[in-house]
Parts: C-alpha cells; sequence; structure tokens
C-alpha cells in the first residue's frame, strides 16, 4: 500500500528536483516504518525581508496508525543554514527517521539498549 505524500512550497518557487528529493527520502522513510498513514511536507522560506538571509525551513507531519502524528519543524543553523534547501530537506528526514525508529520500539515494546543487542541462535539439537 502506498501512503499518500503531499509537497507544499511555501515562498519558494515550485521546484521538481526539490520534489524528487523529498519523494525520495520519503520512500526510505515508508520502508524503514510501515504504520504511516500519511505525511506532508513543507518546504518554505520565511523570512522575508532584504536584509536578512534568506534560511529555509521544512516542516514533515506524519499521520500514524492508531498513534499521535510525528510533528517534525527543521529550520538549518549556523553560518551556511541559507546556502542549499537539499541540506534542510536531508536533515529534516534524518531527524523523522530517529523519531520513526524511536515510535517503532516503543510500539514493539524493545528498550532502546536491547535493539542493538544481538541475539544468540539456538544450539542445533541433534536428533537420532
Amino acid at each position: 500500500m502506498t501512503v499518500p505524500l503531499e509537497i507544499h512550497f511555501n515562498g519558494l518557487d515550485k521546484s521538481d528536483a526539490m520534489e524528487t528529493r523529498v519523494r525520495e527520502k520519503f520512500a526510505k522513510l515508508e520502508r524503514h516504518f510501515d504504520r504511516m498513514n500519511g505525511c506532508r511536507v513543507v518546504l518554505e522560506a520565511p523570512h522575508r525581508n532584504p536584509a536578512k538571509a534568506k534560511v529555509f525551513q521544512v516542516k514533515v507531519e506524519i499521520s500514524v496508525k492508531g498513534g499521535k502524528p510525528i510533528i517534525i519543524n527543521h529550520e538549518r543553523e549556523g553560518a551556511h543554514a541559507n546556502e542549499d534547501l537539499a541540506l534542510t530537506i536531508r536533515d529534516a528526514f534524518e531527524i523523522a527517521l530517529r523519531q520513526v525508529d524511536e515510535m517503532a520500539a516503543q510500539i514493539s515494546g524493545r528498550g532502546r539498549t536491547e535493539q542493538a543487542r544481538r541475539r544468540p541462535h539456538p544450539e542445533p539439537t541433534l536428533d537420532e
């Protein structure tokens, strides 16, 4: 089943390249977590003051079956925050992936330390 994905551009011109990048990142997220009902992504440049540099912001809202939605509101910080929207998209989806992992662990009932623990394979029995 494919999960519906909405992509909105606010304060930016619509870009097929950015839309494709969002779809690729979402496909990875969808393979990782199968309890999603839908996802809405908003790409925006909220600062319109000419004295300030344009800072990109990405909002990701993931609706989850039987749970509250996961909401990520990410704005790049630092000296190079205004350079690339693609980096902001990457960072927002990395945060989403971490939050989805936490939710999956809560649903499965496994703790954080137990997630990465290797379990020994059972010893083969000799039936004679």
